[in-house]
C-alpha cells in the first residue's frame, strides 16, 4: 500500500507528462511524422558547442576521485565562484561563492528552499497561470499554495488581489519570468510595484516575506525585452536557476540557488538550505555537470530558432481564429481555447493529432499550452491539423 498522500499524486500525476507519453504511443501507431506533439518543454535546440568542449576537456583538467568523489552539500567552490562573478558581471551584484548553492535544477533548488523555509500550514502565493508543479512542491512540506487568479487580458500579476491575499502566514512569493506558461515577462513597473506591496506587508506583519524567483527562461527572451533581477528591486529575494533551457541540458538536473547575504536571516538559510539538500537525498548536485556548466556560463543556445518558430506559429494561428497574446520569452503560446471547457478542447485537438496541454494544469481554465520549442518542420506539418480544429467550431 502507498501513502494517501501518494494516492492522490499518482491520480492526479502530472497532465503534461501524461500527455508526453500518449504522443509516444500515437507516434508508434501513426508514425512520427504524423503526430504532432506541442506538450512537453523539451528544448529541440542542441546544446552550444562549449557544452561538449567542456565534456571533452575533464578527463584532462580533472582526477578521477575529485570529479567522482564526495563534495560539500553546497558544491564545488570553484564552480559556486565562478557564477557568482558571472552573475555580479551581468547584473551589477557583489555576490560570492558564499551566496550560491548547487542544485539538482530549478525543481531542486525549489524544493531545498520550501523545505528550508516552510513550516506546515504557512502560505505560499503565485500568480495563476503557473507551473503545475508548484502545487505538488508546496505540498511536499505541507504548505499551502495561494493562487492569484489571472488577468487573462495581460497575464500580468493582479496587484489588488495580491495585497489582499497576503496574510500572517504568508512566507513565499514564487515568481516565474518570463512565465510558463504564457512566455509573459513580469516588466519591471509590476515587480517593483510587488515588492512595494511586500515591504509594507512585512511591516504589517512583523516578519520577512521571501520571493522565490523560479528563473529557468531567463535567457530565452525576445525583441530586446528586460527580464529584470529579481534580487535588485526586492532585498528578500532568492533565486532558483536552472541551466535546462540556456543550454538546452534538462536531462543533466543542474541549476542553483541564489541566496543573498542581505536577505532576513541569511547565516541560517544557507546553511539550512544545505542541509536540506543533504536529506532531501540530492546530496549534492551532479558533479560533472557542475563542472560543465562553470566552463559556458558565457555560452548559450540559438534562440533564433525558438523566435522562428514563435514567429510563424503565433501568425498562422491567429489567421486561424485563436487567440493569444505574443510571447515575450521562453518557448510557449497559451491559446485561448475555442470553446469553455479546456479539456474537451485538448480532446478534440488530439483526434487532430494534436497534443497540447489544458490551461488547468496551470490554474487557468479556458487556456491551452502549445510548446513551440519543436523542430520547425513538424510546427508546417501541424498548421493543417490547427486550421481544421478551428474549422469545426466554425461549423
Amino acid at each position: 500500500m502507498i501513502s494517501r498522500k501518494m494516492e492522490n499524486l499518482v491520480k492526479n500525476s502530472s497532465a503534461i507528462r501524461a500527455m508526453f507519453e500518449e504522443g509516444r504511443k500515437m507516434a508508434a501507431e501513426f508514425g512520427s511524422e504524423n503526430v504532432y506533439d506541442f506538450s512537453l518543454g523539451n528544448p529541440s535546440v542542441e546544446p552550444p558547442t562549449e557544452v561538449a568542449e567542456a565534456l571533452k576537456s575533464i578527463p584532462d583538467s580533472y582526477n578521477a576521485n575529485y570529479i567522482h568523489g564526495y563534495m560539500p552539500n553546497i558544491g564545488f567552490d570553484e564552480v559556486r565562484g565562478a557564477i557568482a562573478e558571472s552573475i555580479n558581471g551581468r547584473f551589477g551584484t557583489s555576490f560570492s561563492a558564499g551566496n550560491i548553492i548547487m542544485t539538482v535544477g530549478a525543481a531542486g533548488g525549489m524544493n531545498v528552499i520550501l523545505k528550508t523555509i516552510l513550516n506546515p500550514g504557512d502560505e505560499v502565493i503565485t500568480f495563476s497561470p503557473f507551473f503545475g508543479e508548484y502545487r505538488n512542491y508546496v505540498s511536499n512540506f505541507d504548505g499551502v499554495l495561494v493562487e492569484i487568479s489571472p488577468d487573462t487580458s495581460s497575464f500580468q500579476p493582479k496587484l489588488d488581489e495580491f495585497e489582499a491575499s497576503i496574510t500572517g502566514k504568508t512566507r513565499i512569493v514564487i515568481i516565474n519570468s518570463p512565465n510558463n506558461p504564457t512566455g509573459v515577462v513580469y516588466s519591471r513597473e509590476t515587480l517593483e510595484k510587488i515588492a512595494a506591496v511586500l515591504e509594507k506587508k512585512q511591516k504589517e506583519f512583523g516578519a520577512p516575506i521571501y520571493i522565490l524567483s523560479d528563473e529557468p527562461y531567463r535567457e530565452l527572451a525576445y525583441d530586446g525585452v528586460e527580464v529584470p533581477y529579481i534580487p535588485t528591486i526586492y532585498r528578500n529575494t532568492i533565486v532558483g536557476y536552472s541551466f535546462s533551457k540556456s543550454l538546452s541540458l534538462p536531462g543533466d538536473r543542474i541549476g542553483y540557488l541564489v541566496i543573498p547575504s542581505e536577505i532576513d536571516g541569511y547565516g541560517e538559510i544557507f546553511a539550512a538550505a544545505g542541509v536540506a539538500t543533504r536529506i532531501l537525498g540530492f546530496v549534492n548536485a551532479p558533479s560533472v555537470a557542475q563542472v560543465v556548466v562553470s566552463k559556458c556560463l558565457n555560452a548559450s543556445v540559438d534562440i533564433g530558432i525558438y523566435d522562428r518558430n514563435r514567429e510563424l506559429l503565433y501568425t498562422k494561428l491567429r489567421e486561424y481564429g485563436y487567440e493569444c497574446i505574443k510571447p515575450e520569452g521562453a518557448f510557449y503560446l497559451f491559446v485561448k481555447a475555442l470553446e469553455a471547457d479546456d479539456k474537451a478542447f485538448v480532446a478534440k485537438a488530439k483526434a487532430h493529432h494534436l497534443l497540447i496541454v489544458p490551461g488547468s494544469t496551470f490554474g487557468c481554465p479556458g487556456y491551452v499550452r502549445i510548446a513551440y520549442c519543436v523542430d520547425h518542420a513538424m510546427i508546417e506539418r501541424a498548421l493543417p491539423a490547427f486550421k481544421a480544429l478551428a474549422g469545426e467550431y466554425r461549423q
